[in-house]
């Protein structure tokens, strides 16, 4: 199953967010933060990557139950084997 880009620029936005996240936490460790602080902000990343999982596995259930077609069982088995490796 392939996803339109164009539903998916909230996922790649949150997914930059998550990548900036990352990247200072990384500068934190560094420059040696207070551990709180870090394992809030891991904590902000950790939940930001899980919503665009589980974005993009709601957007694949959506286009599946739109489209229907022969391939719709096999597509929503797929789902939610992915559904379950992000639970």
């Amino acid at each position: 199953m392939q996803l339109d880009p164009e539903d998916m620029t909230p996922v790649i936005n949150r997914l930059r967010r998550a990548n900036g996240q990352l990247s200072g936490v990384i500068k934190m460790l560094e420059s040696g933060a207070d551990c709180a602080d870090v394992v809030t902000q891991l904590s902000a990343a950790s939940k930001a990557l899980d919503r665009a999982g589980f974005a993009i596995i709601a957007t694949g259930l959506e286009q599946c139950l739109r489209e229907g077609g022969d391939d719709a069982e096999a597509n929503r088995a797929q789902l939610q084997k992915l559904f379950l490796s992000l639970a």
